[in-house]
Protein backbone atom coordinates (compact mmCIF):
# COMPACT_ATOMS: atom_id res chain seq x y z
CA UNK A 1 0.00 0.00 0.00
CA UNK A 2 1.03 3.59 -0.78
CA UNK A 3 -0.49 6.51 1.36
CA UNK A 4 0.04 10.31 0.27
CA UNK A 5 -1.47 12.58 3.13
CA UNK A 6 -2.10 16.63 3.06
CA UNK A 7 -2.41 19.37 5.04
CA UNK A 8 -3.44 22.75 4.23
CA UNK A 9 -1.93 26.54 5.94
CA UNK A 10 -3.63 29.55 5.94
CA UNK A 11 -1.62 32.46 7.02
CA UNK A 12 -2.77 34.54 9.78
CA UNK A 13 -4.85 37.35 8.96
CA UNK A 14 -5.64 35.90 5.70
CA UNK A 15 -9.26 36.23 4.54
CA UNK A 16 -9.64 32.03 2.48
CA UNK A 17 -13.40 30.48 2.16
CA UNK A 18 -11.79 27.33 3.46
CA UNK A 19 -14.11 24.40 2.33
CA UNK A 20 -15.49 21.95 4.47
CA UNK A 21 -13.56 18.91 5.62
CA UNK A 22 -15.69 16.88 3.74
CA UNK A 23 -15.60 18.58 0.67
CA UNK A 24 -12.03 18.31 0.45
CA UNK A 25 -12.20 14.83 0.50
CA UNK A 26 -14.95 15.04 -2.33
CA UNK A 27 -12.06 16.97 -4.50
CA UNK A 28 -9.60 14.06 -3.14
CA UNK A 29 -11.91 10.85 -5.09
CA UNK A 30 -10.61 12.34 -8.21
CA UNK A 31 -7.44 11.00 -7.92
CA UNK A 32 -8.84 7.52 -5.60
CA UNK A 33 -12.01 6.24 -4.47
CA UNK A 34 -10.06 6.22 -1.09
CA UNK A 35 -9.49 9.06 1.05
CA UNK A 36 -10.26 9.27 4.17
CA UNK A 37 -9.73 11.89 7.29
CA UNK A 38 -7.22 10.96 9.82
CA UNK A 39 -6.57 13.82 12.79
CA UNK A 40 -5.30 17.19 10.84
CA UNK A 41 -4.43 15.10 7.26
CA UNK A 42 -5.92 14.22 4.44
CA UNK A 43 -5.29 10.54 3.49
CA UNK A 44 -5.24 9.52 -0.08
CA UNK A 45 -4.64 5.55 -0.48
CA UNK A 46 -3.04 5.69 -4.14
CA UNK A 47 -1.82 2.01 -4.65
CA UNK A 48 -4.18 0.67 -7.14
CA UNK A 49 -4.97 4.16 -9.16
CA UNK A 50 -0.94 5.53 -9.14
CA UNK A 51 -0.36 3.60 -12.13
CA UNK A 52 -3.14 5.89 -14.21
CA UNK A 53 -1.70 9.06 -13.11
CA UNK A 54 2.05 8.57 -14.66
CA UNK A 55 3.65 7.45 -11.28
CA UNK A 56 3.73 8.85 -7.55
CA UNK A 57 5.75 11.49 -8.29
CA UNK A 58 3.91 12.54 -11.46
CA UNK A 59 0.56 11.77 -9.00
CA UNK A 60 2.14 14.11 -6.47
CA UNK A 61 2.63 17.14 -8.83
CA UNK A 62 -0.57 16.97 -10.05
CA UNK A 63 -2.65 17.36 -6.54
CA UNK A 64 -0.30 20.23 -5.55
CA UNK A 65 -0.62 21.60 -8.64
CA UNK A 66 -4.51 21.52 -9.00
CA UNK A 67 -4.68 22.91 -5.17
CA UNK A 68 -8.83 23.73 -4.43
CA UNK A 69 -8.01 26.54 -1.40
CA UNK A 70 -6.55 29.50 -3.71
CA UNK A 71 -4.80 31.35 -1.07
CA UNK A 72 -3.87 28.24 1.41
CA UNK A 73 -0.53 26.38 0.92
CA UNK A 74 -0.93 22.71 0.45
CA UNK A 75 1.37 20.29 2.23
CA UNK A 76 1.94 16.56 1.46
CA UNK A 77 4.32 13.71 2.04
CA UNK A 78 4.35 9.82 1.13
CA UNK A 79 4.97 6.93 3.04
CA UNK A 80 3.99 2.87 3.01
CA UNK A 81 0.83 3.16 5.72
CA UNK A 82 -1.64 6.21 6.79
CA UNK A 83 0.85 6.43 10.26
CA UNK A 84 3.98 7.00 8.54
CA UNK A 85 3.00 9.44 5.74
CA UNK A 86 1.07 11.51 8.48
CA UNK A 87 4.45 11.51 10.63
CA UNK A 88 6.34 12.22 7.69
CA UNK A 89 3.92 15.64 7.22
CA UNK A 90 4.08 16.95 10.38
CA UNK A 91 7.88 16.69 10.46
CA UNK A 92 7.35 18.69 6.75
CA UNK A 93 5.32 21.05 8.05
CA UNK A 94 7.34 21.73 11.35
CA UNK A 95 10.55 21.56 9.34
CA UNK A 96 12.36 18.68 10.90
CA UNK A 97 14.17 16.43 8.97
CA UNK A 98 12.74 12.64 7.49
CA UNK A 99 14.67 9.78 9.95
CA UNK A 100 17.58 7.32 7.97
CA UNK A 101 15.10 4.71 9.04
CA UNK A 102 11.39 4.14 8.41
CA UNK A 103 9.64 4.24 10.42
CA UNK A 104 11.68 3.63 13.67
CA UNK A 105 13.17 6.76 13.26
CA UNK A 106 10.13 8.77 13.12
CA UNK A 107 10.06 10.71 16.51
CA UNK A 108 7.14 9.96 18.82
CA UNK A 109 5.46 13.44 18.65
CA UNK A 110 3.92 13.02 15.51
CA UNK A 111 2.25 9.32 16.13
CA UNK A 112 -1.06 10.54 17.74
CA UNK A 113 -1.51 7.51 19.75
CA UNK A 114 1.60 8.52 22.34
CA UNK A 115 1.01 11.99 22.16
CA UNK A 116 -0.97 11.35 25.53
CA UNK A 117 2.05 9.55 26.90
CA UNK A 118 5.39 11.92 25.98
CA UNK A 119 6.24 12.99 29.00
CA UNK A 120 6.59 9.23 31.01
CA UNK A 121 8.05 7.23 27.70
CA UNK A 122 10.68 9.78 27.70
CA UNK A 123 11.28 9.29 30.99
CA UNK A 124 11.57 5.60 30.32
CA UNK A 125 14.31 6.61 27.52
CA UNK A 126 12.01 6.37 24.50
CA UNK A 127 11.91 8.76 21.86
CA UNK A 128 10.86 7.04 18.74
CA UNK A 129 8.69 4.66 17.01
CA UNK A 130 11.11 1.79 17.38
CA UNK A 131 12.17 2.48 21.17
CA UNK A 132 8.61 1.95 22.24
CA UNK A 133 8.12 -1.07 19.73
CA UNK A 134 10.58 -2.63 21.17
CA UNK A 135 9.19 -2.72 24.78
CA UNK A 136 7.10 -5.80 25.86
CA UNK A 137 3.52 -6.67 23.74
CA UNK A 138 1.40 -7.28 27.25
CA UNK A 139 3.76 -4.37 29.40
CA UNK A 140 2.74 -2.21 26.89
CA UNK A 141 -0.47 -2.47 26.56
CA UNK A 142 -1.26 -2.92 30.00
CA UNK A 143 0.38 0.03 31.24
CA UNK A 144 -0.41 2.44 27.70
CA UNK A 145 -3.45 0.98 26.45
CA UNK A 146 -4.50 -1.45 23.52
CA UNK A 147 -4.20 1.82 21.36
CA UNK A 148 -0.77 2.44 21.31
CA UNK A 149 -0.10 -1.20 20.61
CA UNK A 150 -2.57 -1.32 17.75
CA UNK A 151 -0.85 2.05 16.04
CA UNK A 152 2.52 0.23 16.25
CA UNK A 153 1.43 -2.66 14.87
CA UNK A 154 -0.18 -1.16 12.08
CA UNK A 155 3.02 1.06 11.28
CA UNK A 156 4.60 -1.93 11.07
CA UNK A 157 1.91 -3.27 8.77
CA UNK A 158 1.09 -6.25 11.27
CA UNK A 159 -2.05 -5.11 10.95
CA UNK A 160 -4.72 -4.17 8.05
CA UNK A 161 -4.48 -0.49 7.45
CA UNK A 162 -8.72 0.00 7.70
CA UNK A 163 -10.38 3.24 7.47
CA UNK A 164 -13.96 4.55 6.89
CA UNK A 165 -13.45 5.84 3.17
CA UNK A 166 -15.56 8.86 2.14
CA UNK A 167 -18.25 8.78 -0.67
CA UNK A 168 -19.86 11.44 -2.99
CA UNK A 169 -23.40 12.32 -1.87
CA UNK A 170 -26.35 12.44 -4.30
CA UNK A 171 -27.52 15.28 -2.97
CA UNK A 172 -25.17 18.33 -1.76
CA UNK A 173 -26.63 19.30 2.05
CA UNK A 174 -23.98 21.38 4.73
CA UNK A 175 -24.57 22.70 7.94
CA UNK A 176 -21.92 25.24 9.34
CA UNK A 177 -21.63 26.79 12.92
CA UNK A 178 -21.08 30.39 12.29
CA UNK A 179 -17.82 31.80 14.42
CA UNK A 180 -19.88 35.13 16.02
CA UNK A 181 -23.71 35.91 16.08
CA UNK A 182 -25.15 36.49 13.01
CA UNK A 183 -26.40 39.96 13.21
CA UNK A 184 -27.66 40.58 10.15
CA UNK A 185 -27.79 38.82 6.44
CA UNK A 186 -24.47 40.25 5.28
CA UNK A 187 -22.80 38.55 8.26
CA UNK A 188 -23.68 35.41 6.69
CA UNK A 189 -21.93 35.75 3.59
CA UNK A 190 -18.63 35.43 4.88
CA UNK A 191 -19.06 31.82 5.73
CA UNK A 192 -21.91 30.85 3.05
CA UNK A 193 -18.72 31.68 1.04
CA UNK A 194 -17.29 28.27 2.25
CA UNK A 195 -20.49 26.34 1.82
CA UNK A 196 -20.39 27.61 -1.48
CA UNK A 197 -17.09 26.64 -2.42
CA UNK A 198 -17.69 23.05 -1.09
CA UNK A 199 -20.88 23.02 -3.46
CA UNK A 200 -18.52 23.98 -6.30
CA UNK A 201 -16.14 20.98 -5.33
CA UNK A 202 -19.39 18.44 -4.98
CA UNK A 203 -20.72 20.03 -8.93
CA UNK A 204 -17.26 19.11 -10.09
CA UNK A 205 -16.89 15.92 -8.65
CA UNK A 206 -20.61 15.54 -9.48
CA UNK A 207 -20.97 17.49 -13.15
CA UNK A 208 -23.86 18.89 -12.45
CA UNK A 209 -24.66 22.44 -12.70
CA UNK A 210 -26.51 23.82 -10.11
CA UNK A 211 -29.88 25.93 -10.92
CA UNK A 212 -31.41 26.57 -7.30
CA UNK A 213 -30.10 26.08 -4.28
CA UNK A 214 -31.65 27.57 -0.32
CA UNK A 215 -29.20 29.08 2.62
CA UNK A 216 -30.75 28.13 5.68
CA UNK A 217 -30.19 29.81 8.85
CA UNK A 218 -30.97 29.04 12.49
CA UNK A 219 -32.23 31.85 14.66
CA UNK A 220 -31.04 31.72 17.87
CA UNK A 221 -34.02 33.06 19.86
CA UNK A 222 -37.32 31.57 20.11
CA UNK A 223 -38.99 34.87 20.64
CA UNK A 224 -38.25 37.95 20.23
CA UNK A 225 -40.36 41.49 20.99
CA UNK A 226 -42.97 39.88 22.15
CA UNK A 227 -43.48 37.78 18.77
CA UNK A 228 -42.74 33.80 18.41
CA UNK A 229 -39.83 33.15 15.73
CA UNK A 230 -39.82 30.39 13.09
CA UNK A 231 -36.80 28.05 13.81
CA UNK A 232 -35.28 28.87 10.51
CA UNK A 233 -35.25 31.41 8.24
CA UNK A 234 -34.38 30.79 4.08
CA UNK A 235 -33.98 32.44 1.11
CA UNK A 236 -33.40 30.37 -2.36
CA UNK A 237 -31.27 30.93 -5.75
CA UNK A 238 -32.57 30.44 -8.77
CA UNK A 239 -30.42 30.45 -11.99
CA UNK A 240 -31.87 30.41 -15.90
CA UNK A 241 -28.90 27.82 -16.62
CA UNK A 242 -27.20 25.19 -15.01
CA UNK A 243 -23.89 27.09 -13.55
CA UNK A 244 -20.75 26.06 -11.89
CA UNK A 245 -19.27 29.69 -11.31
CA UNK A 246 -19.16 30.83 -7.46
CA UNK A 247 -18.73 34.02 -8.43
CA UNK A 248 -21.95 34.46 -10.56
CA UNK A 249 -23.74 32.98 -7.29
CA UNK A 250 -21.85 34.47 -5.09
CA UNK A 251 -23.25 38.10 -6.73
CA UNK A 252 -26.72 36.47 -6.52
CA UNK A 253 -26.89 35.15 -2.96
CA UNK A 254 -25.79 39.09 -1.85
CA UNK A 255 -28.21 40.08 -3.76
CA UNK A 256 -30.70 38.15 -2.18
CA UNK A 257 -29.17 38.93 1.17
CA UNK A 258 -29.10 42.52 0.37
CA UNK A 259 -32.72 42.52 0.33
CA UNK A 260 -33.50 40.11 3.40
CA UNK A 261 -33.94 41.42 7.15
CA UNK A 262 -32.78 38.53 9.73
CA UNK A 263 -35.89 38.08 12.93
CA UNK A 264 -33.11 37.55 15.28
CA UNK A 265 -29.17 36.78 15.39
CA UNK A 266 -28.52 33.37 13.73
CA UNK A 267 -25.83 30.58 14.65
CA UNK A 268 -26.25 27.80 12.29
CA UNK A 269 -26.12 28.18 8.27
CA UNK A 270 -27.15 25.52 6.31
CA UNK A 271 -26.51 25.27 2.26
CA UNK A 272 -28.06 22.46 -0.08
CA UNK A 273 -28.86 21.74 -3.49
CA UNK A 274 -32.59 22.02 -4.47
CA UNK A 275 -32.46 21.28 -8.69
CA UNK A 276 -29.26 20.42 -10.62
CA UNK A 277 -29.20 19.76 -14.02
CA UNK A 278 -26.19 17.61 -16.04
CA UNK A 279 -23.23 19.92 -16.73
CA UNK A 280 -22.30 20.37 -20.69
CA UNK A 281 -18.84 21.84 -21.03
CA UNK A 282 -18.66 25.04 -22.91
CA UNK A 283 -16.37 24.47 -26.48
CA UNK A 284 -13.41 27.15 -26.72
CA UNK A 285 -12.46 28.99 -29.87
CA UNK A 286 -10.28 31.06 -31.25
CA UNK A 287 -11.99 33.35 -32.48
CA UNK A 288 -12.09 36.79 -31.05
CA UNK A 289 -15.53 37.76 -31.53
CA UNK A 290 -16.39 33.95 -28.86
CA UNK A 291 -14.12 35.25 -26.63
CA UNK A 292 -15.94 38.61 -25.24
CA UNK A 293 -15.08 39.50 -21.85
CA UNK A 294 -18.02 40.62 -19.25
CA UNK A 295 -20.39 38.85 -17.91
CA UNK A 296 -23.05 36.82 -19.75
CA UNK A 297 -26.68 37.51 -20.94
CA UNK A 298 -28.45 35.05 -18.72
CA UNK A 299 -25.92 36.21 -16.14
CA UNK A 300 -27.09 39.82 -16.16
CA UNK A 301 -30.63 38.85 -16.20
CA UNK A 302 -30.39 36.67 -12.97
CA UNK A 303 -28.42 39.09 -11.25
CA UNK A 304 -31.22 41.92 -11.95
CA UNK A 305 -33.92 39.46 -11.27
CA UNK A 306 -32.13 39.23 -7.61
CA UNK A 307 -31.80 43.03 -7.22
CA UNK A 308 -35.05 44.11 -8.58
CA UNK A 309 -37.49 41.44 -8.08
CA UNK A 310 -38.78 38.70 -10.12
CA UNK A 311 -41.73 40.67 -11.32
CA UNK A 312 -39.32 43.23 -12.85
CA UNK A 313 -37.19 41.15 -15.66
CA UNK A 314 -39.71 39.89 -17.72
CA UNK A 315 -39.07 37.57 -20.80
CA UNK A 316 -41.78 36.76 -24.18
CA UNK A 317 -43.28 33.61 -23.75
CA UNK A 318 -45.03 31.89 -26.88
CA UNK A 319 -48.52 30.16 -26.39
CA UNK A 320 -50.25 28.15 -28.45
CA UNK A 321 -53.12 29.49 -29.66
CA UNK A 322 -54.21 31.18 -32.87
CA UNK A 323 -55.35 34.64 -31.88
CA UNK A 324 -52.62 36.84 -32.22
CA UNK A 325 -53.01 39.06 -29.32
CA UNK A 326 -53.00 35.77 -27.29
CA UNK A 327 -49.71 34.41 -29.16
CA UNK A 328 -47.45 35.82 -26.29
CA UNK A 329 -47.22 36.72 -22.96
CA UNK A 330 -44.93 38.21 -20.37
CA UNK A 331 -43.48 36.31 -17.20
CA UNK A 332 -40.62 36.46 -15.07
CA UNK A 333 -36.99 35.34 -16.83
CA UNK A 334 -36.47 32.98 -13.58
CA UNK A 335 -39.75 31.40 -14.29
CA UNK A 336 -38.64 30.45 -17.63
CA UNK A 337 -36.56 27.09 -17.58
CA UNK A 338 -33.33 27.48 -19.95
CA UNK A 339 -34.04 30.94 -20.67
CA UNK A 340 -31.80 31.83 -23.43
CA UNK A 341 -32.52 35.61 -24.84
CA UNK A 342 -32.59 36.02 -28.55
CA UNK A 343 -30.99 38.84 -30.46
CA UNK A 344 -33.58 41.70 -31.69
CA UNK A 345 -33.16 40.02 -35.67
CA UNK A 346 -34.44 36.25 -33.88
CA UNK A 347 -37.06 37.48 -31.66
CA UNK A 348 -38.25 41.25 -32.23
CA UNK A 349 -39.03 43.24 -29.18
CA UNK A 350 -42.86 43.14 -28.83
CA UNK A 351 -43.14 46.25 -26.05
CA UNK A 352 -43.29 46.31 -22.36
CA UNK A 353 -46.09 45.04 -20.38
CA UNK A 354 -48.63 46.98 -19.19
CA UNK A 355 -48.33 50.07 -21.28
CA UNK A 356 -51.25 51.79 -22.12
CA UNK A 357 -52.39 51.01 -26.19
CA UNK A 358 -51.88 54.18 -27.91
CA UNK A 359 -54.63 55.79 -30.64
CA UNK A 360 -52.76 54.84 -34.15
CA UNK A 361 -52.48 57.97 -36.43
CA UNK A 362 -53.03 57.52 -39.71
CA UNK A 363 -49.52 57.29 -41.75
CA UNK A 364 -47.60 57.20 -38.67
CA UNK A 365 -47.00 53.54 -36.81
CA UNK A 366 -48.80 52.76 -33.12
CA UNK A 367 -47.08 51.44 -30.40
CA UNK A 368 -47.35 47.95 -30.36
CA UNK A 369 -45.69 44.50 -29.77
CA UNK A 370 -43.61 44.35 -32.62
CA UNK A 371 -43.71 41.52 -35.15
CA UNK A 372 -45.67 38.19 -35.10
CA UNK A 373 -43.96 35.26 -35.88
CA UNK A 374 -44.71 32.91 -38.96
CA UNK A 375 -47.30 30.34 -37.61
CA UNK A 376 -49.04 29.55 -41.06
CA UNK A 377 -46.94 29.04 -44.10
CA UNK A 378 -49.89 30.48 -46.29
CA UNK A 379 -50.30 33.90 -43.95
CA UNK A 380 -48.88 37.11 -44.51
CA UNK A 381 -48.53 38.41 -40.80
CA UNK A 382 -48.15 42.17 -40.76
CA UNK A 383 -44.51 43.49 -39.05
CA UNK A 384 -46.08 45.35 -36.20
CA UNK A 385 -49.14 44.54 -34.13
CA UNK A 386 -51.25 46.74 -32.30
CA UNK A 387 -51.46 45.66 -28.32
CA UNK A 388 -55.16 46.24 -28.66
CA UNK A 389 -57.07 46.07 -32.02
CA UNK A 390 -58.59 49.30 -32.87
CA UNK A 391 -62.46 49.61 -33.70
CA UNK A 392 -62.82 51.05 -36.70
CA UNK A 393 -65.48 53.84 -37.90
CA UNK A 394 -68.05 52.71 -41.02
CA UNK A 395 -68.22 54.38 -44.02
CA UNK A 396 -71.81 51.84 -45.33
CA UNK A 397 -70.54 48.90 -45.26
CA UNK A 398 -66.80 49.80 -45.73
CA UNK A 399 -64.19 50.34 -42.63
CA UNK A 400 -62.01 53.35 -42.73
CA UNK A 401 -58.89 54.26 -41.86
CA UNK A 402 -57.23 56.89 -42.88
CA UNK A 403 -59.77 57.12 -45.57
CA UNK A 404 -61.94 54.25 -47.16
CA UNK A 405 -60.04 50.74 -46.70
CA UNK A 406 -59.26 48.66 -50.27
CA UNK A 407 -59.38 44.53 -49.53
CA UNK A 408 -55.88 43.00 -51.22
CA UNK A 409 -56.41 39.70 -49.88
CA UNK A 410 -58.48 37.37 -47.34
CA UNK A 411 -59.96 35.82 -45.83
CA UNK A 412 -58.01 34.09 -43.22
CA UNK A 413 -60.36 32.97 -41.08
CA UNK A 414 -59.63 32.65 -37.11
CA UNK A 415 -61.91 30.42 -35.06
CA UNK A 416 -60.37 30.15 -31.05
CA UNK A 417 -61.36 30.49 -28.09
CA UNK A 418 -64.26 28.77 -27.64
CA UNK A 419 -62.84 26.51 -24.96
CA UNK A 420 -63.20 29.44 -22.30
CA UNK A 421 -66.19 30.78 -23.45
CA UNK A 422 -67.94 33.02 -20.90
CA UNK A 423 -64.63 34.05 -19.51
CA UNK A 424 -61.08 34.00 -17.39
CA UNK A 425 -59.65 34.78 -14.87
CA UNK A 426 -56.84 34.86 -16.74
CA UNK A 427 -58.44 37.10 -19.29
CA UNK A 428 -57.62 34.59 -22.10
CA UNK A 429 -61.00 32.86 -22.19
CA UNK A 430 -62.79 35.36 -24.66
CA UNK A 431 -64.48 33.61 -28.43
CA UNK A 432 -62.89 34.91 -31.60
CA UNK A 433 -64.31 34.15 -34.57
CA UNK A 434 -62.87 36.38 -37.03
CA UNK A 435 -62.06 36.87 -40.82
CA UNK A 436 -58.67 38.68 -41.49
CA UNK A 437 -57.82 40.93 -44.34
CA UNK A 438 -54.70 42.74 -45.94
CA UNK A 439 -56.03 45.55 -47.00
CA UNK A 440 -54.72 49.08 -48.42
CA UNK A 441 -55.40 52.69 -46.72
CA UNK A 442 -54.56 55.63 -48.74
CA UNK A 443 -53.00 57.36 -45.97
CA UNK A 444 -51.34 54.68 -43.92
CA UNK A 445 -50.48 52.11 -46.78
CA UNK A 446 -50.87 48.00 -46.20
CA UNK A 447 -52.83 47.36 -43.24
CA UNK A 448 -53.96 43.95 -41.32
CA UNK A 449 -58.08 43.90 -40.18
CA UNK A 450 -60.24 41.60 -39.21
CA UNK A 451 -64.12 41.60 -39.17
CA UNK A 452 -66.23 39.89 -36.68
CA UNK A 453 -68.27 36.88 -38.21
CA UNK A 454 -71.88 36.86 -37.66
CA UNK A 455 -71.12 34.16 -35.01
CA UNK A 456 -69.55 36.56 -32.72
CA UNK A 457 -71.68 39.77 -33.53
CA UNK A 458 -75.09 38.31 -31.66
CA UNK A 459 -74.30 39.45 -28.74
CA UNK A 460 -73.88 43.16 -30.41
CA UNK A 461 -77.47 43.40 -31.86
CA UNK A 462 -76.35 41.61 -35.00
CA UNK A 463 -73.69 44.76 -36.18
CA UNK A 464 -70.54 43.62 -37.72
CA UNK A 465 -67.68 45.53 -36.36
CA UNK A 466 -64.29 45.71 -38.37
CA UNK A 467 -60.88 45.82 -36.47
CA UNK A 468 -57.49 47.43 -37.60
CA UNK A 469 -54.74 45.02 -35.88
CA UNK A 470 -51.37 44.95 -37.51
CA UNK A 471 -49.48 47.33 -40.01
CA UNK A 472 -46.98 46.40 -42.47
CA UNK A 473 -43.71 48.09 -43.10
Amino acid sequence: MHWIALQWLIDAGADVAMPTPEALGWWALRYTPHVTWLDEGLMLEVSACERLWGGRSQLMRQILHENPVAGALLRGAQGATSLEALARLRLFVRGEKRPAQMPAGLPLHTLSAARAHLDLLARMGCHTWGEVAALPRGGLARRFGAGLRTALDTAWQLRPDSHAWLSLPDVFEQKLELPALAENANELMWSANRLLSALQIWLRMRQRGVRAFELQWTLDLRRYNGVDLPRNEQVVVRTGQPVQDMAHLRRLLSEKLALTTLGAPASWIRLRSLETDAWAAASTSFLPEDNRKGDKLHEMVERLSARLGPQQVLVPATRADHRPEQVQAWQPALRRSGFVAASPAKDPARGAQGAAAAQPVPGRKPKGQGALPDRQPDALYPGWLLREPLLLAMEGERPCYGGPLRKLAGPQRVEAGWWGHGGQEDGQGHLAVRDYYIAESPEAGLVWVYRERPAASFATGGEVRWYLQGLYA
